[in-house]
Order: C-alpha cells, then structure tokens, then sequence
C-alpha cells in the first residue's frame, strides 16, 4: 500500500509553550508567585493544529521553521506525530509563556524569534500541487509571521492555483484592530473558502459589537460558497455560508487549559470536511474534537509517526 496523501497542508507558526497556571490576581512586580501546574510543549495555531489531527488520525503536512539553538532541536522532535518541513532560521526559537488565570482567562508572553524569518520563498519551495481535488491549505498565525504576512495575497493565489480549498484562521493582531489590519484582513478572507476566527475577533473586524450583526457583515465580506466558522468558546461555535446557519454547543468537560482549543476546532472541522460532512456536522466535529482534546493535561501521548526530516533555510 502506498502512503497515504495529505489532504490536509498547515502553514504558520510554530514556537515553544509554557503553560503554567493558576493564579488569581496580578502580581506585584519583583514578587514569587507558586502555581500548582505547568506543562512544557510545541505551540503556536499552526503547530497546535497539527498535532491535533495526528491526534484525530490524520497526517497532516506542516510547512514552517524552527530556531537554530537547544529550543529549536526540542521542538523539532514534538512533530513526531506530523509530516513536517520544518526549515531551520538562523534565529532563537520563539517561545511563549501563558499563564491561566482562575476562571479560565489566559495572558500570553511571546519573544520574537524565528517566526520573523518564516518567509513566502521558504514556504512555496515546500508547498507541493494539492495531491486530491478538495485538499484544503490552513494559513494560521498571520500575525506572527510579520514577513510572511507582506505575501499573503500571493500565496493564497498560488494556493488556489496549485488545487487547494483555502482556510485561514488569523488570530489576534499584537497593534490591535485598527483600520489597516481590518481592510488587510478583508482582502485576504474574499479569496478563502473557510474563514475560521473566534467571537471576538469577528466583531472586530466587523467594527460591531453584536455578534450576530457582526456575521452577517463578515458574509459579506466572504466569496460565494465560502464558509465563515465563529468559535464562541465555552458556548461552542457558529457556521455560517450562504443563507445556511448552524449553531453547536460545546461538549461538556473539566478543562484547565484552554490553550490550542481554537486550533484543535480548526482541525476536527477540516478534517471533517475533508471526509465529506456538511457544514452542520463539521462544526460539531471541530466542537468534539476541541473538547476531546484541551479536556487532556498534560498534553501528552498524541499519536506519533517517524521524525520529520530537518530542513536549513
């Protein structure tokens, strides 16, 4: 048997997480504070993603870079689980620190590092033609990868040209919702298919505070066809395309970190679509698979395949 093609191709980021938590309050600067948990593990959307649908038995490719020191050899090995070309910068590993607060809320500390030298030339050398009709190219992480970011209009073209449906989850932009990132923003999720962005981030680049009012300007923003998801956390999510609307709640489950969940919705969802599921069912499987997947701390015993090979820029 030979193996089996990517249907699934990430493109992002990629960095190093440290989980800790919880504490309640702030502390006062040049205090201790002792936290009862902690975890060590790969991180950033693109890499979360990944993880998560080797997670769900699915090999996914993972286009990005590591860093050239002790961080970046670590993090390499975490993509056991993926397919991976993971380049090497000549740059520290980007790391993150977040820290969960009682009640669930999350404050993230990120150096910069490697993930300003993920490039648009690094990542077309290893993005092949999509291997099946219907392959689907996740973009995630845009806004921690400044560089990458100046090309986005040409690599959604190209993926488009190569054969893939394509899904973009920005995340939260580090200057905020301004009037440049929402016109940025725009232009890319007119060419997407699956537009996939939290509550928060739909109402900001809607410039409206009611959600609902937010969605139906965000569809317009949107090619026909295309599918905008709204994850709502704790509620579940919203799928909206054409004059279809679902809403799903999420699965109840004891959950301490939430870090990665939106990641590993994005994964259930396409790789449910992928499988053939309408737009109902996907937003219930990215809802399970979210669930089945942050409701684990620690975060370990994912489903492992051989080391990916290590690429040099």
């Amino acid at each position: 048997m030979g193996v089996k093609p990517h249907r699934l191709t990430i493109v992002g980021d990629v960095g190093v997480d440290l989980i800790m938590g919880p504490i309640s309050g702030w502390p006062q600067p040049g205090t201790e504070v002792l936290m009862e948990q902690s975890e060590l593990r790969a991180g950033g959307s693109a890499g979360n993603a990944a993880l998560a649908a080797a997670y769900l038995g699915e090999r996914a490719l993972l286009i990005s870079a590591v860093g050239n020191d002790d961080m970046g050899a670590w993090l390499r090995n975490q993509f056991s689980g993926t397919d991976s070309a993971l380049a090497m910068s000549d740059a520290p590993t980007t790391l993150t620190a977040g820290v969960i607060h009682d009640g669930g809320e999350r404050s993230f500390f990120t150096t910069r590092g490697h993930l300003e030298h993920l490039t648009y030339e690094l990542v077309r050398e290893r993005l092949p033609a999509a291997p099946a009709p219907g392959s689907i190219a996740l973009l995630s992480g845009v806004f921690l990868t400044p560089v990458l970011r100046e090309r986005y209009p040409r690599l959604i073209a190209d993926l488009a040209a190569l054969g893939y449906q394509v899904a973009l989850d920005t995340n939260w932009p580090p200057q905020g919702w301004s009037a440049g990132p929402r016109a940025e923003v725009g232009g890319w999720i007119a060419r997407c298919d699956h537009v996939l962005l939290n509550d928060l981030e739909v109402r900001s680049l809607a410039d409206v505070e009611q959600l609902d009012e937010a969605i139906l300007r965000v569809q317009r923003m949107l090619k026909p066809g295309a599918a905008l998801v709204v994850k709502n956390g704790a509620r579940g999510a919203i799928g909206a395309a054409g004059g279809e609307r679902c809403e799903c709640a999420a699965p109840r489950a004891t959950i301490f970190d939430t870090v990665g969940a939106g990641d590993s919705f994005n994964a259930g969802y396409l790789l449910a679509r992928l499988n053939g599921a309408g737009l109902a069912a996907a937003v219930s499987a990215g809802c399970e698979a979210a669930a089945e997947i942050i409701s684990r701390f620690p975060r370990r015993g994912l489903r492992r395949a051989p080391e990916p090979a290590l690429e040099r820029a």
